[in-house]
Formats: C-alpha cells, structure tokens, sequence
C-alpha cells in the first residue's frame, strides 16, 4: 500500500490509544458502538461500510472516508462498487463532494496498489 495509507492508519493508530488510555467512560463507550454497529446483522457488515462510505462522503469528512475506504477493501468491495458509493454520495450531497471524491480515488488507487 502506499505512503497516504500508511500515514493514515499510523496517525490514526497512535491517536486512538491516547483517546483510550484518557479512560473516559463515555468515549469508550461511543468507540464500542462504532464497533458493534459495523459488524453483520440484518445488514452484513459489507453493506454497513458502503452506506459509511457514502454517509462520510456526504458529510465530507475525509478521514472518515478514508477509514471506510480501507474496510471496504478489506471486505473484497471492488472499484465498480466503490465507484457506484461516489455515484451515489454525489447525487445525494451535490457538487461539494467532489473534491472529497478526488481524494476518495487517489486514495483507493493506493489500497490497490
């Protein structure tokens, strides 16, 4: 994978520790639901990281998108898939994603790489 990966999941590994080692109940708590909630259910956790990748894109919250991004690779999501999610998340939040969509290709370029 490529340096923009690498950088990402690094950062967001080591603020994630000091988030947690802070030991504040509720934080922890909300980090569990982000947990509980990606995992299958009625919907199957490929279908859960596709609408966070399109909820994120229209929220335009690019580390978010970037995070979905990863999962999404890793549940074997291809780029025809992915580029349905901009489709959509660009109809849905207008003109303003597409930067966000920029970045989204450049970087699942780079998880397929």
């Amino acid at each position: 994978m490529g340096k923009l990966v690498d950088e990402f999941n690094a950062y967001r590994e080591q603020m994630n520790e000091k988030i947690l080692a802070a030991d504040n109940k509720v934080l922890k708590r909300i980090y569990s639901i982000d947990t509980l909630t990606y995992q299958d259910g009625a919907l199957s956790a490929k279908v859960k990281e596709m609408l966070g990748l399109a909820t994120s894109m229209v929220l335009r919250c690019d580390d978010c998108i970037r995070y979905h991004l990863g999962k999404c690779h890793e549940l074997g999501i291809t780029t025809n898939e992915v580029f349905e999610i901009f489709s959509v998340a660009n109809l849905v939040g207008g003109t303003i994603v597409i930067p966000h969509t920029r970045r989204a290709v450049e970087y699942w370029e780079e998880l397929n790489s």
